[in-house]
């Protein structure tokens, strides 16, 4: 118990300080072959490219210990690209949806006409399509658009932000927001869940108090003694706590886990999951609308490839072949500490595109939920750190049990020999 609380004696300490395992960020993109058939009014037609691969560093700064058994602290991941494990390169072209321009035209579809005529004329005078064909460097990192500052001056608020753009620029070299979590000085069952982030207690995205609470862990740890029914965490990427549930026990190199995937439900809409009516606006089940934490854009979070989706969003595009082994994510922890030995946590990341009238480059779209990305963030014990975690948590418990046994049966003919001769003095 000791060494599984968040206190600098502790053995646990420096694995959660600076987690010692090699992280992954495997980044998947989807072409649209049929760009121009796609703005006729025809069923986009999906090409997956990739993965680009990340080398993830993890390290917490900050560090604060408060009298109420609480610690605070800012994480910071800095990603390097690894050619080697990539199939290939940040300078490759992929054809995109114009994210800011799509993005735009559905947002402002409800305002005046004269707002979105001057929105299509700027978008016009800068020669901006509806599809644009960009490295995945800067899709990635940001790119420089006029129709940023555009957009800025024809809808002031609109955008918080000028200049670049770039669907993972917030995710390299940044934190994940101030976590403050239990230590488990006191109460080990509470320790590393979470109390509060950025000074919050619930978070005000969603239109129902169960879906804004911050339940669980910070997503690295869990206490221990874990039973096999489910574990949750908070998930500043999604805006939200999850719940994954047990599947199964098994093993990791020998180190026994047991495994928590997805429920069906996580991402379902209110109609088929009322939980999750407060998430909505909703679409079909197995997209999460995000919109309210990006910015107002027409975003949502799914399964890759609409996994454990409705089956319409998958025939809605082609290209899309969702599995399980491929696309479902999981979580191997070992039930004694709470500690993840192996884990793919995958997420997919859409655009909802559609015709909006008044603006001429949308074309004849119709409405549908694009993919853009999706990505894995991996990561197994191993090396040094596992042959440590093995020893102590496996063969030393299991040495120790054998000596029970062996000094159990010494200890019986001990026993009877004493009691006879006990009762020979008699």
């Amino acid at each position: 118990l000791q060494n599984v609380r968040i206190d600098p004696s502790s053995i646990s300490f420096q694995m959660w300080k600076e987690i010692p395992v090699p992280f992954y960020l495997s980044v998947h993109f989807f072409e649209v072959l049929n760009p121009k058939q796609v703005l006729r009014g025809q069923k986009p037609v999906l090409s997956q490219r990739g993965p680009y691969v990340y080398r993830e560093y993890r390290v917490k700064t900050n560090i604060t210990f408060h009298d109420n058994d609480t610690v605070s602290y800012l994480e910071y991941r800095h990603l390097f690209f690894q050619p080697d494990l990539s199939n290939g390169t940040e300078d490759e072209y992929i054809v995109v949806p114009n994210i800011m321009l799509m993005g735009a035209a559905v947002m402002v579809e409800k305002l005046p006409d004269f707002v979105k005529l001057l929105l299509s004329g700027a978008l016009a005078s800068l020669k901006q399509e509806a599809f644009m064909n960009r490295t995945v460097g800067e899709i990635m990192w940001g790119y420089e658009d006029p129709l940023i500052d555009a957009i800025n001056m024809i809808i002031p608020g609109l955008l918080p932000f000028k200049g670049k753009f770039g669907l993972f620029m917030d995710f390299n070299n940044s934190n994940s927001g101030l976590f403050t979590v239990n230590t488990g000085m006191n109460n080990i069952s509470q320790v590393h869940m979470v109390d509060s982030w950025n000074g919050l207690k619930k978070v005000n995205y969603w239109r129902s108090s169960q879906c804004n609470m911050i339940n669980g862990t910070a997503g690295e740890m869990w206490p221990p003694f874990m039973s096999p029914t489910s574990l949750q965490f908070y998930s500043p990427d999604a805006c939200r706590s999850m719940t994954l549930v047990y599947e199964q026990a098994g093993q990791f190199q020998g180190v026994p886990t047991f495994r928590f995937v997805a429920p069906k439900t996580l991402f379902a809409n209110g109609t088929d999951y009322p939980p999750n009516e407060g998430f909505c606006p909703c679409l079909q089940s197995g997209i999460q609308n995000v919109s309210t934490c990006r910015l107002n854009a027409p975003m949502f979070i799914s399964h890759p490839h609409f996994y454990n989706a409705d089956p319409s969003l998958v025939s809605a595009v082609e290209g899309l072949h969702p599995t399980k082994e491929q696309h479902g994510l999981f979580l191997d922890v070992h039930p004694m500490t709470g500690i993840p030995m192996n884990c793919s946590i995958k997420l997919q990341l859409n655009l909802y595109i559609k015709h909006v009238s008044g603006i001429i480059q949308t074309g004849q779209i119709k409405p549908v939920v694009l993919p853009l990305l999706w990505f894995a963030e991996s990561g197994s014990i191993e090396g040094s750190v596992l042959k440590q975690f093995y020893t102590n948590l496996v063969l030393l418990p299991l040495v120790l049990e054998y000596l029970q046994y062996i000094l159990l049966g010494l200890s019986v003919p001990l026993i009877v020999s004493a009691a006879l001769l006990m009762a020979r003095r008699k």
